[in-house]
């Protein structure tokens, strides 16, 4: 089993036409400077490390952070976290957050998922599964039986759709994936996005 962490999975998934949030990856302090003149502020700061799954529940994320230092006060709380490999530094953007994934089952094989996500995702359990492969059609009816997705309009529907099709089309070229997230991908008037995302392989 290989496990992608949110750097190589971003970078597999960016490769392949998927949205991806501007972002730098820095291991030490010293690189923040030059890493946030990349990105305008606000931006968010993630732990990465290939054994941190949960970034959420061991404090490994930093929200809001608007100047260099506190950019650098929250680098060295992030580093202090167990299984620390680096930092994630983002621009954040604002939206409705959602989940995509992926997951290889013995009765099924691959399964499309669709929920809500974010902080809310294991909170509101507001997901719709697809078996892959499936079209349009299919994608509208996931999209429609989430809660969370009520009020969406026609562009943020047609991105979503878009991105669920294209998670059928991943699978079929890549049916050694055995689990993806994608949590979240934040949709706004200008699209959808994906700012966190993990990939195990068989």
């Amino acid at each position: 089993m290989k496990v992608y962490t949110e750097k190589e999975a971003e970078k597999f998934l960016e490769k392949r036409g998927f949205e991806i949030v501007k972002r730098v990856y820095i291991k030490k302090k010293f690189k923040i400077e030059n890493a946030i003149k990349k990105i305008d502020f606000p931006i968010v700061m993630k732990v990465s490390g290939k054994k941190i799954i949960h970034k959420n529940k061991v404090g490994g994320i930093k929200l809001g952070i608007k100047s260099c230092e506190e950019a650098m006060k929250a680098f060295r709380q992030l580093e202090k976290i167990k299984g620390f490999e680096g930092v994630m530094i983002q621009k954040q953007i604002k939206g409705k957050e959602f989940l995509l994934g992926i997951k290889k089952t013995p009765e099924f094989e691959h399964v499309v998922a669709f929920g809500a996500g974010g902080i809310y995702t294991e909170k509101l359990k507001d997901v719709s599964f697809r078996i892959c492969a499936f079209d349009k059609t299919e994608a509208r009816e996931m999209i429609k039986e989430v809660k969370k997705a009520k009020g969406l309009n026609k562009e943020n529907i047609d991105v979503i759709e878009k991105n669920l099709i294209a998670l059928c089309q991943l699978i079929k070229k890549y049916p050694e994936i055995k689990e993806l997230d994608i949590n979240p991908l934040i949709v706004d008037k200008k699209g959808a996005i994906i700012v966190d995302a993990r990939i195990v392989w068989e």
